[in-house]
């Protein structure tokens, strides 16, 4: 008989032969085959083989399992030597997970954010190094340890580990969170305030007030949810604090004026006054004087507003001060004067910058572009459509979404901002729906979770890249492809299920405040099932530019054949998750997914498996969904339109952006060439980059070529140059 055993650990302890009894006796019970007293003989049996077959005095932990499982199989008790089986698979598994979990830590607690470490530069929004970003790493980790572990079915955590699939925020998985929401700000400041959990604030009555609200709301609305957070409707948002100021500011005019003037003014100013309503000032009679001193007021007032809304968030913390809130805001269609004033002074404070003129990243501003509203000159917000050109050439934003596009206008009802499309995060959507009481509404609705599948990867396999084949094998594509987004949904389904079993009181604010569609009628321990339903299930995709190389040696961008082979696959997939919104009522949608850290993760995966493959794996990273790759020569009205029909396939969200040379606030005509290029051609949601660099010492924004400042003629030296990067536009 053995005295000692070796641990896998390499720890050398007593043998204790009742170990093996017990666990045969729990597998026996898990299958209900037999009883303790069988399993003593089974043991008994096992002792016996060890001691035949085990030369050494101290036999491995695993030398005596694998003889348990030889004994087992060897027996009728068939299911039994499988459970034993999966359950040493399973102790297996986490205890391998445990072990990379460990590795991970280590490279928190003692890697720079700067070396080449996936993990410390998972989340752009999040500074790798501060000790809040590092608790927030460690809390990510262990998280995600945890749901693939006992969370996830063992076949998606491998798709995942394995790089076939992504499963986006999966830290977040065991919170049960939803991804981001299309937060409406009239819910929550016109009827009594908002509660943030740590205290009431009352409905606010200015437009500083407002500005500062809304920040607030952003702010706690992305502290119970793990992706960004959207105000869809800005500028009618905010109008009604316009108004407010306004009435404020007449009052006290009148006042003053009564107080200079020796007159006796009556001081009432009714709710129904908003500024710039000139038939009902004029009505009132009041002094020339006191309503231009009032304008004057309240204008001043609010660009201060829009002003101290963009630095709160770019200066304010979410989820443990480890992130600004990634948050964006869609604006431009209120024609109302006072929707017009906050546009105004939203693109004014856009342009001016940060204290120091710092190009500010959040909130990621888009301009929302209607014909009758805003594209024609002869439209009441024309001025507002030209000024946002202005302002993105020289600061990156605003994007552009476009109503008119055939799949967002069929929902549009003049007036209603509710049926207005509007973008949250980079690029992802929310609209159309299988409930009829949220089809078509943009506000209180968000995305619940969504996960990626690697593209590329099933084109290697099934394309002539490998030299395997001479012929792309497309049933075998379309198989694989279909299998992979089964699996997706399977997740998907799973995962909402957990989140659907959540309850209001888990999130007090997003729920518990009635900013999600529907959220109002439920009671504190109502669980979430009938609201979240109105959310949106998401299968992305990666890399199409290199699946088509991989398939057939020639990309989208400079073939015509790979461009209806291109748009073949992606009609594939919507109409797969279109076939899942009829079978599961819920709304699956297809997503054009961005690059940011997925892309190179899945790259780094398949050139490990499959090798350097010209077009395919030889660069750091896969082309962004269904873009053209930015390295590859092309116009710009060319590339908007080979984009343009995936915007209408992607429905839950998509972008395309236009890469400019040069400073393009020097060629403003050039500029707006290109975003009513993407207005005629259907594109929904577009941007433009640009190089934005900046001199720390001068201030000076725009275009630094060579090493001095053509500002202020200093030479860059020890304080570099700020080249801003804008993660939020969907780089390669």
């Amino acid at each position: 008989m053995f005295k000692k055993i070796k641990k896998r650990d390499g720890k050398i302890v007593n043998f204790n032969p009742d170990k093996i009894a017990d666990a045969i006796a729990k597998a026996g019970l898990e299958t209900e085959e037999f009883k303790s007293d069988r399993a003593k003989a089974l043991a008994d049996k096992v002792l016996r083989r060890a001691e035949e077959t085990i030369k050494t005095r101290t036999p491995s932990v695993e030398q005596i399992q694998d003889i348990v499982e030889e004994v087992l199989m060897e027996s009728s008790f068939k299911r039994t030597a499988r459970e034993y089986i999966r359950f040493r698979q399973e102790r297996s598994r986490v205890r391998e997970a445990k072990s990379d979990l460990m590795n991970i830590y280590r490279t928190i607690s003692h890697a720079d954010a700067s070396e080449d470490s996936d993990v410390k530069r998972s989340n752009a929004n999040v500074d790798g190094n501060s000790a809040m970003g590092k608790m927030l790493q460690f809390g990510a980790e262990g998280s995600k340890v945890f749901a693939k572990t006992l969370l996830l079915r063992p076949e998606i955590a491998a798709a995942h580990d394995n790089g076939d699939i992504h499963i986006h925020d999966l830290d977040f998985y065991a919170t049960g969170t939803l991804t981001c929401c299309q937060s409406d700000p009239f819910v929550l400041f016109e009827n009594g305030g908002f509660n943030t959990g740590h205290g009431h604030l009352r409905t606010p009555n200015s437009i500083g007030s407002y500005g500062a609200l809304a920040a607030i709301l952003l702010q706690a609305n992305q502290n119970e949810q793990h992706g960004g957070q959207s105000i869809p409707n800005f500028d009618y948002a905010m109008a009604p604090g316009v108004n407010k100021s306004f009435r404020k500011a007449l009052k006290r005019n009148l006042a003053k004026y009564n107080k200079f003037s020796g007159k006796k003014i009556d001081l009432e100013v009714k709710d129904d006054i908003c500024y710039g309503d000139d038939d009902k000032l004029k009505r009132a009679k009041w002094p020339k004087e006191v309503i231009e001193a009032s304008n004057e007021d309240v204008e001043r007032e609010t660009l201060q507003a829009m002003e101290g809304f963009v630095h709160n968030l770019n200066t304010m913390h979410s989820r443990a001060g480890a992130q600004v809130p990634f948050t964006s805001i869609n604006f431009g269609t209120d024609i109302t004067p006072a929707g017009r004033l906050v546009s105004k002074y939203l693109l004014e404070a856009t342009e001016n910058g940060l204290g120091k003129g710092e190009t500010p990243i959040f909130p990621i501003s888009i301009f929302k572009v209607k014909e009758g509203i805003n594209y024609n000159p002869e439209d009441p917000n024309y001025d507002l459509f030209k000024k946002s050109m202005e302002v993105s050439a020289k600061r990156l934003f605003p994007n552009f979404c476009f109503i008119d596009a055939p799949y967002n206008l069929k929902y549009y009802k003049k007036g209603d901002y509710r049926t207005e499309i509007a973008t949250m995060g980079c690029r992802t959507r929310v609209f159309a729906s299988v409930f009829p009481e949220s089809d078509g509404i943009v506000t209180g609705r968000g995305n619940l979770s969504f996960t990626t599948i690697n593209l590329v990867r099933i084109g290697i396999r099934h394309g002539i890249c490998l030299g395997e084949r001479k012929e792309a094998d497309w049933d075998g594509f379309y198989k694989e492809l279909d299998e992979k987004m089964d699996l997706v949904k399977d997740e998907l389904l799973d995962r909402f299920e957990f989140q659907a079993n959540q309850h209001v009181r888990n999130f007090p604010f997003l729920m518990g405040q009635g900013n999600w569609f529907g959220s109002e009628k439920l009671g504190w321990n109502d669980t979430l099932r009938d609201v979240i339903k109105h959310g949106t299930l998401s299968i992305g995709f990666i890399g199409l530019a290199e699946t088509l190389v991989a398939m057939t040696g020639k990309h989208h961008g400079e073939d015509a054949d790979a461009r209806e082979l291109g748009l073949d696959i992606i009609t594939h997939m919507r109409e797969k998750c279109d076939e899942y919104c009829k079978k599961y009522k819920l709304n699956f949608s297809l997503l054009a997914t961005p690059a940011e850290g997925i892309a190179g993760r899945f790259t780094k995966i398949d050139r490990k498996e499959f090798g350097v493959i010209k077009g395919v794996t030889d660069r750091e990273f896969y082309t962004n969904s269904f873009h053209v790759p930015v390295y590859y020569p092309i116009s710009a009205f060319d590339k908007i339109e080979i984009e343009a029909p995936y915007h209408n396939l992607c429905n839950a969200g998509h972008i395309t952006y236009i890469e400019l040379d040069g400073d393009p606030s020097q060629n403003i005509a050039a500029f707006e060439a290109v975003i009513r290029k993407m207005h005629d051609c259907g594109i929904g949601y577009g941007s433009v980059n640009h190089p934005v660099d900046r001199d720390p010492v001068c201030g000076f924004s725009g275009v630094i070529t060579g090493d001095r400042c053509p500002h202020c003629g200093r030479l860059e030296g020890d304080l570099p140059f700020e080249k801003v990067k804008n993660c939020a536009k969907g780089a390669e």
